[in-house]
C-alpha cells in the first residue's frame, strides 16, 4: 500500500517475493509494470514471467493479465501489480481485483500493489483533496481479506525528487503529473491517509493477537476511551466530556450501558438510555449494550478486551452512612481498574 505512484511499491513487492523464493516457494509474475525503471527491470529477470493475454478491441490491442493461464500454472505465489486496474473488454472480469479474488478462492497466494486513493470508501474524500475524480476503485472487502498490509512510504520531498529524476514516469508524463496530482499538499494529505489506514489495520491485528493469546492486561499503544452511561441526567455531560477528550487525544471512544436485570429499570429509563447511546453514536462513539449481574466486572472485562486506556464515569456523591451499605460504582471501578 502506498500514498501515491512512485513510492516504490512494485520494487518492494518484487524484492519481498525474491526473498521468499529461498523457502522453495513457486513464485511467478502475472503482471509487473517497470515503467522503464532499470532497477525493476533487473529484478524482473530473476522471475518466471507469465505471458500476457492480447485483447483486440476497437482497433487497439491491449496486453492484459491472463487469468486462465495463471490458474492452469497454479503457482504457490503470484505477483500482480496495480490491483485497481480496469481490464480490457471481453475478459472474464471487469476489474483486476476480481481476478485476484478468483486466484485467492482457488488457493493461490497473491502479492499485489495499491495506492490509497483507490480504496472505495475513501474515493470521495480523496477526490476532494486532489480535485480530480477517482475512476478506479477496489472494494474495502478486498483490503480486509489481506493477511498482511505493508506500507511503502516516502516523504513528499523525496518523492518529488524521484519524479523530477524520471524515476516515476517518463519525462512528458512527469511534467504533467507535477502540475496536477504531484503537488506537495496532495502528497502530504495522501500520506497521512495511508498512514492512518495502516495504523487502523495494525490496531485490529493487536486486538486479535491479544484475544488469541488470552492477554488481559492493557497495552498502552494509543489512547482509547470508554464512557459508561446510565439513565441518570449526568450521562449527557459524560458523553460530551468523552467526546472532547477523544478529540483532544485523537482517540477512538466507546460508550456502553450495562443492562442488569436485578436492577428495576423502568421502560422510560431504558428509553432514555437508548436515546443517550444514539446521541453518543452521532458524536462518533462506538456503542455497546452489555448484560450481566455484576456491573463492575462487565465494565472491567470490556475495558481489558478492547484495550481501553481511560474510563469516564459519574461518581454519585452520597452520605457517609449510605456508602457503608451501597457500593459506589466509581470507587469499585477504580479499585479493580489496574492499568
Amino acid at each position: 500500500l502506498g500514498a501515491s505512484p512512485g513510492v516504490g511499491k512494485t520494487y518492494t513487492m518484487l524484492h519481498d517475493a525474491l526473498a521468499r523464493r529461498t523457502e522453495d516457494l513457486d513464485v511467478v509474475i502475472g503482471v509487473a509494470e517497470s515503467h522503464g525503471r532499470e532497477d525493476i527491470n533487473q529484478l524482473l529477470t530473476k522471475f518466471e514471467i507469465l505471458p500476457r493475454k492480447k485483447v483486440r478491441y476497437r482497433g487497439t490491442v491491449f496486453s492484459e493479465f491472463d487469468l486462465e493461464a495463471s490458474l492452469q500454472r497454479n503457482p504457490g505465489l503470484i505477483l500482480i501489480d496495480e490491483m485497481a486496474h480496469s481490464n480490457a473488454p471481453r475478459l472474464r472480469h471487469e476489474k483486476r481485483w476480481q481476478d485476484i479474488k478468483e486466484l485467492l478462492d482457488r488457493g493461490i497466494d497473491v502479492y499485489t500493489t495499491l495506492n490509497v486513493q483507490h480504496i472505495e470508501s475513501l474515493k470521495d474524500d480523496i477526490a476532494q483533496i486532489i480535485q480530480v475524480p477517482v475512476k478506479e476503485t477496489v472494494p474495502d472487502s478486498m483490503i480486509e481479506l489481506a493477511n498482511t498490509i505493508e506500507l511503502v512510504d516516502l516523504p513528499p520531498e523525496e518523492l518529488l525528487k524521484r519524479l523530477h529524476d524520471g524515476k516515476v514516469y517518463f519525462p512528458e508524463q512527469a511534467a504533467l503529473a507535477a502540475q496536477h496530482f504531484f503537488r506537495k499538499g496532495n502528497l502530504i494529505a495522501l500520506r497521512e491517509i495511508a498512514l492512518r489506514i495502516t495504523a487502523e489495520r495494525v490496531a485490529s491485528d493487536v486486538l486479535l493477537y491479544r484475544k488469541g493469546e488470552g492477554i488481559t492486561h492493557i497495552w498502552p499503544i494509543k489512547d482509547k476511551i470508554l464512557v459508561c452511561i446510565g439513565p441518570q441526567s449526568d450521562s449527557m455531560k459524560l458523553i460530551r466530556a468523552a467526546k472532547r477528550s477523544a478529540n483532544n487525544l485523537q482517540a477512538e471512544w466507546h460508550a456502553i450501558y450495562v443492562d442488569n436485570s436485578q436492577l428495576k429499570v423502568s421502560s422510560t429509563e431504558r428509553n432514555r438510555v437508548i436515546q443517550k447511546l444514539r446521541f453518543a453514536e452521532q458524536l462518533g462513539a462506538i456503542t455497546h449494550v452489555l448484560t450481566g449481574f455484576d456491573v463492575v466486572k462487565e465494565i472491567i472485562d470490556f475495558a481489558h478486551e478492547q484495550n481501553i486506556t481511560q474510563i469516564i464515569l459519574c461518581k454519585q456523591i452520597r452520605g457517609r452512612w449510605q456508602n457503608w451499605f451501597r457500593r459506589n460504582l466509581a470507587d469499585e471501578i477504580l479499585r479493580h481498574s489496574g492499568e
